[in-house]
């Protein structure tokens, strides 16, 4: 009996180090649309991750930076990518949030994504011009919906009636394929697309339609930093799309978050194949190029990870734990 006794004792203590060991974590990373930068990039990063760091990184299909952090506090997923908006929104149970979600940290913040008003019409050439139209303001539970009504407003057109309709756009709920694919059919006039500049949705849409691109102008831009403070003011250069000119927008973090309950390790290890590999990787993914140590620790609105945290820390970077 002491014997069987020891044995179960022995069989306890090599699971417990099995299951705290990195090679055999397996991390569920939710993503975005199959038409977006967060699959492409995040399936690149989970399989470099996977064949490198020793830890099993599985890239999921996701409905939106909302959908993400929900799916977190569901434990269908142990690492998202989100706007950085919308992480503060959930962290503070605010706009899209009824109560404050506060399981996940925050991994490394990436890139910017760009405030892409996509629309296959000349004419519309400002923002207001969007008034009166059919515009795709973003998938349901998408962060892309919340930029839509903040740079809506800014211009005057952004009004809702009590059960949250648009009342001087004729909006309609897509994806960012859906939305491409709606453009292309002359079911819409214009969308809202939140993404790393090139889209692949807006790169297919130009192999088969003229695309323009809306620029906000300077006032406008100044006015929505000054109520929206978590946005930047971007670039997207006439080279991406093939644009007249370049195109001037705003853009909001692209962020990857954590469960909190994914080991000190596990994440350590997956910043350290992201950052000790970027700058000889943009052969697998072009957003690569726009990795930096800089931006990576520039998250103040939710706390780091603490295998973010000593990854960074080690590199010579503070960040907010």
């Amino acid at each position: 009996m002491k014997k069987i006794i020891a044995l179960l004792v022995l069989v306890a203590i090599l699971a417990t180090f099995a299951c705290s060991c990195g090679d055999n974590a397996k991390l569920r990373f939710v993503t975005g649309g199959e038409s977006g930068t967060y699959y492409a990039f995040g399936s690149v990063i989970a399989q470099h991750a996977t064949n490198n760091a020793g830890v099993q990184v599985n890239a999921l299909v996701g409905n939106g930076s909302k959908s993400n952090v929900q799916e977190l506090e569901d434990n269908n997923a142990e690492l998202a990518f989100c706007q950085s908006d919308v992480m503060a929104y959930a962290y503070n149970g605010t706009n899209l949030f009824n109560a404050p979600i506060t399981c996940f940290s925050t991994v490394a913040a990436l890139y910017t994504e760009q405030v892409q008003i996509v629309t296959t019409d000349p004419t519309i050439k400002s923002v207001a011009d969007l008034q009166g139209k059919k515009v795709s303001v973003g998938a349901a539970g998408s962060g892309v919906y919340f930029n839509a009504v903040d740079i809506l407003s800014a211009y005057g057109i952004g009004d809702r009636n009590d059960k949250g309709e648009f009342t001087k756009i004729d909006a309609t709920y897509q994806s960012f394929g859906d939305s491409a694919d709606a453009l292309k059919n002359g079911q819409i006039h214009a969308a809202f697309i939140v993404a790393g500049a090139p889209t692949t949705a807006v790169v297919d849409l130009a192999t088969t339609k003229d695309v323009y691109l809306v620029s906000l102008d300077d006032t406008h831009i100044a006015s929505l930093l000054e109520t929206s403070p978590y946005y930047a003011e971007c670039t997207i250069p006439a080279s991406v799309y093939g644009t007249d000119s370049d195109i001037k927008t705003v853009g909001v973090g692209a962020v990857i978050l954590a469960k909190n309950s994914v080991s000190e390790e596990d994440i350590y290890h997956f910043v350290a194949d992201i950052f000790d590999n970027y700058e000889n990787l943009t052969k697998n993914h072009a957003k690569y190029s726009e990795l930096s140590f800089e931006y990576a620790t520039s998250i103040t609105s939710v706390p780091y990870h603490a295998g973010a945290a000593k990854y960074f820390e080690e590199k010579g970077y503070t960040v907010n734990k």
